[in-house]
């Protein structure tokens, strides 16, 4: 799949869904099983859809072609399972192929999860390339894998219930309808919005301290 595919599959992802229901029936099931586990359970594949796919998978269960709670059932699941494997996956391969120079990183990863880790695993569910990345490094920094599964679990469910449904009650709204594509993208935007957000906070933080610290000089 090469970024053209990608970017298609995205501004065209309800018309993609649609089509594969159409095509394959109940097939569809394991292949959205697939796209969500391997989107948050494969550190490598953060690029995969996830808010939108979902989204649009509740409005096609809205016009009757797939049923909303087998939805919700598969989904979750797979949102579950693959952090639960992107988290051993960290756990135990993580940590072997990371430079020993970075260990004390990984010190500080460990001393960041004990006390942040839960709500950490909760609000990356909502952030494209981040979800994909927190339960691996929550495997690296040794996080108690019971803390981590009950918050990967209400983290999975609170994620997949949102979107689907969001989906099923309003994406066949005629405004929605009409401006889906569009509506996708604004999910997209506003799902990186934390990202941006974080990140010009820390450059004006930055920004400060150095002035902060020239000031001091002078």
């Amino acid at each position: 799949m090469n970024i053209t595919d990608i970017a298609n599959f995205f501004l065209k992802i309800d018309e993609s869904l649609y089509s594969l229901v159409q095509a394959y029936g109940v097939l569809v099931y394991p292949i959205l099983f697939l796209i969500i586990f391997v989107e948050t359970g494969l550190v490598i594949m953060p690029f995969l859809p996830g808010d939108s796919l979902l989204f649009a998978a509740g409005a096609i269960a809205a016009v009757g072609k797939m049923n909303i709670f087998l939805l919700f059932l598969i989904l979750s699941s797979a949102a579950v399972l693959g952090d639960s494997v992107n988290y051993w996956i960290g756990n135990k391969i993580g940590v072997k192929i990371v430079s020993p120079r970075y260990k004390k990183y990984i010190q500080r990863t460990e001393e960041f999860y004990s006390r942040h880790g839960g709500k950490t695993i909760v609000f990356a569910r909502f952030i494209p390339f981040i979800r994909t990345f927190a339960p691996f490094v929550a495997g690296v920094g040794r996080m108690n894998y019971l803390r981590f599964f009950l918050f990967n679990v209400f983290g999975g469910i609170l994620w997949t219930s949102l979107f689907l449904f969001a989906g099923y009650f309003f994406g066949n709204l005629p405004f929605v309808e009409e401006n889906l594509v569009l509506i996708i993208l604004a999910i997209i935007i506003i799902s990186i919005l934390p990202i941006m957000i974080e990140a010009i906070r820390i450059k004006l933080k930055k920004k400060a301290n150095r002035d902060n610290f020239e000031q001091k000089i002078i």
